[in-house]
């Protein structure tokens, strides 16, 4: 099947997901447009994070179908590799190599995955660490940095892979106050750039700004979806209305 920028670019439908005898989710169905920043937000336990990790099939599924540019995901003759060169991930932890400086965390999976020109990446990754503001720190070892220093390294080694879609689990969740707008800053910048980007977040004020549809889970399914505008304002359904109140 091919898939053109007019069709969604992840294609979510009636997604259910059990961990043995506790189905997570039930029945999830979102589209995303190439380019579109999605927040997914809700309680914790409402099967969020679990969901972005079946996009990029760290998770399977029990029913339902999920395609990234008109690719099935949970297809067995699936190669993992290629969806996962599409499809960047960033985790609430850093996950560096902490043997490793900035500079070869980024450059890693470029040279030894995808099998590129090492000059090339370099050259790639200094252009990346720039670009989430760590110019000067590219010989910095993961100790040396601050997290949410290290969390833009972990950025920019997802970004090195050049995928069309960026999934972020609650990235800020581990981050001290300061660190956090740094981290939320680099990826506004990605989503002025146009990468689609799937967050899953507790950072309300990033999504009213950034998101251009908000989905709030509860319980393992989509309770109320929208644009900002009309989810912080004007929520309809008793559940969100409760989960705002105690959080806004």
């Amino acid at each position: 099947m091919t898939w053109t920028p007019d069709q969604p670019i992840v294609s979510i439908h009636n997604v259910r997901k059990a961990f043995g005898s506790l189905e997570v989710l039930k029945g999830i169905s979102m589209d995303i447009m190439k380019g579109e920043v999605i927040c997914i937000i809700g309680p914790s336990g409402s099967g969020k994070s679990t969901l972005i990790r079946c996009i990029n099939a760290l998770n399977d599924i029990q029913g339902g179908s999920i395609s990234v540019e008109g690719q099935e995901v949970h297809d067995e003759n699936l190669d993992k590799l290629e969806l996962r060169k599409k499809v960047g991930m960033v985790f609430q932890q850093y996950n560096l190599f902490p043997h490793k400086t900035a500079l070869e965390n980024v450059m890693m999976a470029p040279v030894k995955v995808l099998k590129q020109d090492k000059a090339e990446v370099e050259q790639r990754a200094r252009a990346l660490l720039k670009k989430v503001r760590l110019e000067g720190k590219e010989n910095s070892y993961p100790g040396e940095l601050s997290g949410g220093q290290q969390q833009r390294v972990a950025i920019a080694r997802s970004l090195a892979m050049s995928p069309d879609v960026m999934l972020f689990d609650e990235v800020t969740a581990a981050l001290d106050p300061e660190t956090v707008k740094e981290v939320l800053v680099t990826i506004k910048d990605l989503a002025a750039d146009g990468m689609t980007c799937i967050l899953v977040t507790h950072e309300m004020g990033f999504a009213r700004e950034v998101a251009d549809h908000i989905y709030f889970t509860d319980k393992g399914v989509i309770v109320e979806h929208g644009p900002p505008s009309t989810f912080f304002d004007n929520a309809q359904d008793p559940r969100t209305k409760e989960f705002l109140s105690q959080i806004l």
